[in-house]
């Protein structure tokens, strides 16, 4: 093994991000139809006539870029794929500990893998891992708590039916076999493939452990309220942010830590932000993003942790 090659590590979300994957913006393409869109964000977006430009989705991955390399973070980039959209980082690909693990995109999606060589090219083979096949799964719905994973998910029997459904059954079973020592928390969302306001796409939009101990978290972003009450008893209730339905829309559950003690957010979520600054003590570093938010992402759907260091 060369000295050189990257070993992931990342255990959780809160570490200090040493070194991450963030997507590309250039060369999106033709804004997509409406039978392209893959979530309930982008469907609303190309009906309404609003999805972004591609100078407003490149100033704002250039803010988030600013962020992160001035805060001392080493950033990779995939290679590029003309005319294609590769914002969103965190599903192609995603670490659990030491191991690198490959998502089974959706078919649409199944470009971004390719371009994700570079970043292969730089991280010890022995480290990295394909999903199997019939396991459905992606980043966004990995969160990370140390001994616990939890895995958002839909169980459901019309699972096959919508395009907002990432992470199936064969995904919990993966995980429980593969991490034995580990605790996992399957976390069914709520499922809509043209509504945003009445589906989760990913676990990351409606849950993140933040700080030390705490998390955000929306709590009817879950199929059943028992999900929400699991999260409950293993926080705290006085250690969780719970956002609105219209902050959930806007995606505040979905930032990026730096650290427990700093975190990127998006200088929309002026209560949020407040919050984290004057009640928890959390200092945030602001970049607009309510633009890349219309397709169906935000801050850490965009970034894919290669290294957190404790």
């Amino acid at each position: 093994m060369s000295a050189n090659l990257i070993i992931p590590q990342v255990s959780n979300e809160t570490d200090k991000l040493d070194t991450v994957v963030l997507g590309l913006p250039q060369s999106l393409g033709p804004d997509p139809l409406l039978s392209e869109a893959y979530d309930a964000k982008s469907y609303e977006s190309i009906e309404k006539g609003i999805y972004p430009s591609a100078a407003s989705v490149e100033h704002e991955m250039g803010a988030l870029l600013h962020a992160l390399e001035s805060n001392g973070v080493r950033v990779l980039r995939p290679s590029l794929v003309t005319d294609y959209n590769q914002i969103f980082a965190r599903d192609v690909c995603f670490v659990i500990d030491d191991t690198l693990f490959i998502s089974n995109l959706i078919p649409d999606r199944e470009k971004e893998t390719g371009a994700l060589q570079p970043i292969l090219d730089l991280v010890d083979s022995h480290h990295i891992e394909r999903i199997p096949e019939h396991v459905h799964t992606e980043g966004g719905d990995v969160i990370l708590y140390n001994d616990i994973l939890f895995v958002g998910c839909y169980l459901q029997p019309d699972y096959p039916s919508f395009k907002m459904a990432r992470t199936n059954k064969y995904a919990i079973d993966f995980f429980k076999e593969r991490f034995p020592n580990k605790t996992i928390v399957p976390l069914e969302l709520v499922k809509h493939d043209h509504d945003p306001h009445k589906g989760v796409l990913h676990l990351d939009c409606t849950f993140q452990p933040i700080g030390k101990d705490r998390a955000l978290i929306y709590p009817d972003g879950f199929l059943d309220k028992k999900y929400y009450h699991t999260l409950v008893e293993i926080f705290g209730q006085d250690k969780l942010f719970e956002v609105s339905a219209e902050e959930a829309y806007h995606m505040n559950t979905n930032i990026v830590s730096l650290s427990p003690t700093k975190i990127i957010s998006d200088e929309y979520f002026v209560h949020l932000n407040k919050h984290l600054e004057s009640n928890w003590g959390i200092e945030v570093v602001s970049v607009p993003y309510q633009e890349i938010s219309k397709m169906g992402g935000l801050l850490r759907c965009s970034t894919m942790p290669l290294i957190r260091k404790p």
